[in-house]
C-alpha cells in the first residue's frame, strides 16, 4: 500500500511523463496502484496520486480491474453530469460534467497495445484518471459556483492544509461564461 497524496501536494498539479521502460519496476508500480486503489477503496488511481510522475492509472468498474499506460483519449460529443469524488480529495463529491463515452488507447505494463472503451461510470473514471496525468483535478472541471463551494469544503476539511491551495482553471478559454 502506498500513501495517497492529498489536494495541495504539488505532484498533483504536475503533468506526468510518458512511460518508456516496461520493466519490473513498472509492473511493481501497477501492482502498488491496484492494491492501494482497492484498499482505499476507489474507482481509479493515477500514479501521481501516490507520488510517481508517470502516465499510468488503474481502474475498477463493474467488477473489472485494469490499468492503462500512456493513455490517449477520444471523447464522445454527448455529455453526462454526475457525482464525482477523488481519493486525493477525501470524503467530498460534487456534480461534474464529463463526456458520456470514451475510447482510451495506450499500452499495458508489458508494452502491448490496449484499447479501453467505456460509457457512464467507466468513461467518467477514465477521464478523471487521465486528467490526473495532466495535472488536472476534477474540481478544475466544475462550474464556477460549484467550484467555489468545493474549495470552501476543501478548506474546511479535517485533512486540509493550513493555507488554501491554488485551483488551476480549465485550459479552455471560456472567460467565466458557460455555453
Amino acid at each position: 500500500m502506498r500513501d495517497i497524496r492529498l489536494f495541495g501536494d504539488p505532484i498533483l498539479r504536475s503533468p506526468a511523463v510518458p512511460v518508456v521502460d516496461f520493466d519490473k519496476q513498472l509492473r511493481a508500480l501497477v501492482h502498488d496502484l491496484t492494491e492501494t486503489m482497492l484498499d482505499a477503496p476507489g474507482a481509479g488511481l493515477a500514479a501521481p496520486q501516490i507520488g510517481v510522475g508517470l502516465r499510468v492509472f488503474t481502474y475498477q468498474s463493474d467488477g473489472v480491474v485494469g490499468h492503462l499506460v500512456n493513455p490517449e483519449l477520444s471523447l464522445s460529443d454527448e455529455t453526462q453530469t454526475g457525482d464525482e469524488g477523488c481519493l486525493s480529495i477525501p470524503d467530498l463529491s460534487f456534480d461534474c460534467t464529463r463526456a458520456y463515452g470514451v475510447v482510451a488507447r495506450g499500452v499495458d505494463m508489458y508494452g502491448e497495445p490496449l484499447v479501453l472503451e467505456g460509457t457512464e461510470s467507466l468513461a467518467r473514471c477514465i477521464q478523471h484518471e487521465a486528467d490526473h496525468l495532466d495535472g488536472i483535478l476534477f474540481v478544475d472541471r466544475l462550474d464556477p459556483q460549484t467550484r467555489k463551494a468545493a474549495m470552501k469544503a476543501i478548506r474546511e476539511a479535517e485533512w486540509s492544509g493550513l493555507s488554501a491551495p491554488v485551483v488551476k482553471e480549465s485550459p479552455h478559454p471560456m472567460f467565466g461564461r458557460g455555453l
